[in-house]
């Protein structure tokens, strides 16, 4: 599989979104390669986006690595317990990017459960299994991702995106979670995810 490259990034957000799904994202870390295949993801279309950080030109501390580079990671807390996971994307000064919501676990499974659950695999229930990777917060954990790597750049060598395995799946798109103090925004159907993959997030389940 290749490496992603800025050009990918370099593109209308939407656009980047809808092409993340069934690519893979690596980490290096501790020793290990981990890898899973991106099933869900969120366009944030920066200053006119109630729903997102940039909305309005907004710039604080918190927020000016979306105004990096495309390919640049931007990495944040939320309820102050979990990391988000980003991509910017469009062009430098633009302040827009895409949330990765979903993974399906691929590589060293094994560890990833560990650092999620910090179990062995074979110890955990059928709910487990489930909720590895399924939601933004999870797959960071399980991913061993942390602010640490804010404005990593993807298209380095340590946290990165990659092709995956040429595979034909429909892709859903609907309205944005979690984001119910966005107005009117909250209904863009700026979210993504391929159809019927268990690593999708549950709360998208009818």
């Amino acid at each position: 599989m290749t490496k992603l490259n800025r050009e990918f990034y370099s593109r209308d957000t939407i656009t980047v979104a809808k092409d993340l799904l069934g690519k893979v994202l690596v980490h290096k870390t501790e020793g290990y390669i981990l890898k899973g295949k991106i099933v869900e993801t969120e366009a944030y279309l920066g200053i006119e986006d109630k729903a997102s950080h940039s909305y309005g030109g907004r710039k604080t501390k918190r927020v000016e690595t979306m105004y990096d580079k495309p390919g640049t990671a931007y990495i944040y807390l939320i309820w102050g317990m979990y990391n988000c996971l980003n991509s910017i994307t469009v062009e430098e000064g633009v302040p827009e990017g895409v949330l990765i919501r979903g993974i399906e676990p691929v590589k060293n499974i094994d560890q990833m459960v560990k650092y999620r659950f910090d179990k062995k695999i074979e110890e955990l229930t059928k709910y487990e299994i489930n909720n590895i990777s399924n939601g933004p917060g999870k797959l960071t954990m399980a991913l061993n991702i942390d602010r640490r790597l804010n404005k990593e750049d993807l298209c380095g060598d340590r946290l990165y995106i990659e092709t995956g395995k040429d595979k034909e799946f429909n892709i859903v798109e609907t309205s944005r979670i979690g984001i119910d103090y966005a107005e009117e925004a909250k209904y863009f159907p700026y979210r993504f995810y391929i159809e019927n993959n268990p690593y999708v997030s549950k709360v998208l389940k009818k």
